[in-house]
C-alpha cells in the first residue's frame, strides 16, 4: 500500500511540475533556460551521441545482463535483466500516455530561435522519452547494484542524456525533469513487481 502511495505521489509531482511550468509561462523561464543551453550551431557530435545512447543502452544493458546471467548461470542477474526491461516498458508506456494527453508541441515548433539538431522528431514534447529511458536504466542499476561506482556514473550518464535533449533543441527543461521523474517511477514500479513475482 505504501508503494502505491509513493507512485501516486510521483504522478502528482509530475503533474504539478507541468502545471508549475504552465503557470509560470508569463515569465518564460522554461524557454529562456532552453535558449541559454541550445546553440544555433548545434550539430552532430558529442551531445548527439549522448542523446542516441539512451536507446542503445535501453536495449543493450538488459540484453547484456541477460546474456551474462545465462552464461554464468546467475539467476539473480537474469532477474535483474527482467526488472530493467519492465522499468523501461512501464516508463515508455507512461511517457507515451502523457505525450498524447498533454499534447505539448516541441520548442522548435513554437519558437523560431530554437535550433533543432539532427532529425526532427514529430512526437510531442512532454515528457522527454530519451530522458525517461535513461533514468529508468540508471535507477534500476542503482536499485540492484548499490555501489557508488555504478550508481554515480549511471546517473551522470542519465543527466547527460537529459542535457543533450535541451542542447539539441528537442525539449524544454520541464520535459527533461518530467522524463527523469517518469523513468525513476517506472524503475521503482518494476522493482516492486519483480520482488513480488520472483521471491
Amino acid at each position: 500500500m505504501t508503494f502505491l502511495k509513493s507512485i501516486c505521489r510521483s504522478i502528482l509531482i509530475l503533474t504539478g511540475c507541468f502545471l508549475f511550468s504552465t503557470a509560470l509561462y508569463a515569465q518564460n523561464w522554461d524557454i529562456n533556460l532552453l535558449r541559454k543551453i541550445n546553440p544555433e550551431n548545434a550539430g552532430p557530435g558529442f551531445w548527439m551521441g549522448m542523446s542516441n545512447s539512451a536507446y542503445v543502452a535501453g536495449v543493450g544493458v538488459p540484453a547484456g545482463m541477460f546474456v551474462t546471467g545465462v552464461i554464468s548461470k546467475d539467476k539473480k542477474t537474469k532477474i535483474n535483466s527482467y526488472e530493467m526491461v519492465g522499468s523501461i516498458a512501464f516508463a515508455a508506456v507512461i511517457t507515451q500516455g502523457l505525450k498524447v494527453t498533454i499534447n505539448r508541441p516541441r520548442p522548435y515548433e513554437k519558437y523560431d530561435d530554437v535550433y533543432p539538431a539532427g532529425s526532427i522528431d514529430n512526437g510531442k514534447s512532454f515528457p522527454s522519452g530519451h530522458t525517461t529511458i535513461a533514468f529508468a536504466t540508471a535507477t534500476t542499476l542503482a536499485l540492484e547494484y548499490k555501489k557508488w561506482y555504478i550508481t554515480v556514473p549511471a546517473y551522470a550518464w542519465a543527466a547527460g542524456v537529459g542535457y543533450s535533449r535541451m542542447y539539441l533543441g528537442q525539449h524544454y527543461p520541464t520535459d527533461v525533469i518530467g522524463g527523469a521523474i517518469v523513468g525513476t517511477g517506472g524503475a521503482f514500479l518494476s522493482h516492486w513487481l519483480t520482488k513480488k513475482i520472483f521471491k
